[in-house]
């Protein structure tokens, strides 16, 4: 093959903007504790996205939620409080997608997938089943996998 007849180089592509997923638990009222760490970040990169190019996913986790004792009346108040929350806080749902963990079949369906391919030794391991559980009453199973 001559010089004549090799292929051309590609043109570089351009890097593709960061995707951003992130979720918050609706475990009552927005407080200092998630201002700060989650709040407030949300709303500063739900302001940047029209510039950034950035896909912002900000997810109501309701399924973490589920696994210590509630009351489904009461949860989906919460639910809806932290969404109402939020945009009240400044996201800006035109420049990020804000949705509710359970309406999205397809995180049950991957998280038993993940939990097929996850050793019981790691979860063992994992704190949060151990302190939530202390001196409870009923302990959930899905207290134990959700870390998956």
């Amino acid at each position: 093959m001559s010089n004549s007849e090799a292929p051309s180089p590609e043109a570089p592509k351009p890097p593709r903007p960061a995707t951003v997923f992130s979720g918050i638990q609706p475990s009552g009222e927005v407080h200092i504790g998630n201002y700060p760490g989650a709040v407030r970040t949300w709303v500063a990169q739900t302001r940047a996205a029209a510039e950034t190019g950035e896909r912002l996913l900000f997810c109501l986790v309701d399924a973490h939620a589920i696994t210590v004792p509630y009351k489904p009346k009461e949860l989906r108040k919460r639910i809806d409080d932290l969404a109402m929350d939020l945009v009240g806080a400044g996201l800006d749902t035109n420049n990020c997608t804000l949705f509710v963990q359970s309406d999205v079949r397809e995180h049950t369906e991957l998280a038993w997938y993940l939990a097929a391919a996850t050793p019981m030794r790691d979860l063992q391991r994992m704190t949060q089943c151990k302190d939530k559980s202390e001196n409870a009453e009923f302990v959930s199973t899905a207290l134990f996998t959700y870390p998956v």
